[in-house]
């Protein structure tokens, strides 16, 4: 029995809360470097300060390279990310893009094994769910991606890993949160940001302002400087089967400050 919207609300409300909810982002940076310790990058939080110290320190590793990152007056970015979708019943959780929930109708996906309906490549009937370790969303994913990719520092992937418990069901805003801390941290704000998403169904124009809407509040910039695009597939490959979705993203990213000595 397909799910509604209402029950899929339901669903969301008892969903059980992310352990990424508790994790100083503070410490990432400052973590082996007590230099640092005056600096404050900003009061958002991505783990508690329960974490355990290994974690830390490979993370801060991460984000703190052998080799400069020169302060030049402009860097650019590119980020991309896919992920499958599926009946909601199989995804366990709903499609969220852009730090919104997309409530849709039943949609056309494309049974490629016949798992629901018995038949190979048959169409099934279903509201969609997005398949991740964290809630998977492809726009927040594919700019913290840029963003790390325009200071030289390593991809999301390694940084949020996906066989790391601590980021299950997590919500990608906190990887926002954490992607402008870095960026402020290197002494650069947001120049602009180019959004393309691409998916061929649920249809998301009427969700496209509350999507830009949290990419300005995450991000601390302003309207004219974020663009949303969404396209189909024109029904080719997995996105046009609604069996996945994808989102490239390129960022552009201005000096503000010499980095902290």
């Amino acid at each position: 029995m397909m799910l509604t919207n209402h029950l899929l609300s339901l669903l969301l409300l008892l969903a059980p809360t992310s352990p990424c909810q508790a994790f100083s982002v503070t410490s990432i940076i400052q973590q082996n470097n007590p230099r640092l310790s005056s600096r404050t990058l900003s009061s958002s939080t991505l783990l508690s300060s329960s974490s355990s110290s290994t974690a830390d320190e490979e993370i801060s590793s991460i984000l703190r390279p052998s080799y400069e990152i020169e302060p030049i007056p402009f860097r650019i970015g590119h980020g991309f990310d896919i992920h499958r979708m599926a009946p909601i019943e199989e995804a366990g959780q709903p499609v969220v893009i852009g730090g919104v929930v997309i409530d849709h109708d039943d949609q056309k996906w494309t049974d490629k094994e016949g798992k629901y309906t018995g038949i190979p490549n048959s169409i099934y009937s279903t509201q969609l769910g997005v398949i991740a370790h964290s809630d998977g969303d492809v726009i927040f994913h594919s700019i913290v991606d840029a963003i790390f990719g325009a200071l030289t520092l390593p991809d999301i992937g390694q940084v949020f890993q996906d066989t790391d418990p601590r980021w299950r069901g997590c919500d990608s805003g906190k990887f926002m949160e954490h992607a402008y801390d870095v960026m402020t941290y290197y002494g650069y704000k947001i120049g602009n940001v180019d959004v393309t998403l691409i998916l061929e169904r649920p249809k998301v124009a009427g969700f496209k302002p509350r999507m830009k809407e949290n990419i300005v509040r995450l991000l601390h910039t302003t309207e004219g400087r974020v663009n949303i695009k969404a396209r189909t597939h024109e029904k080719v490959d997995s996105v046009g089967e609604l069996r996945s979705l994808s989102c490239h993203v390129v960022v552009t990213l201005e000096k503000t400050s010499t980095e902290s000595s």
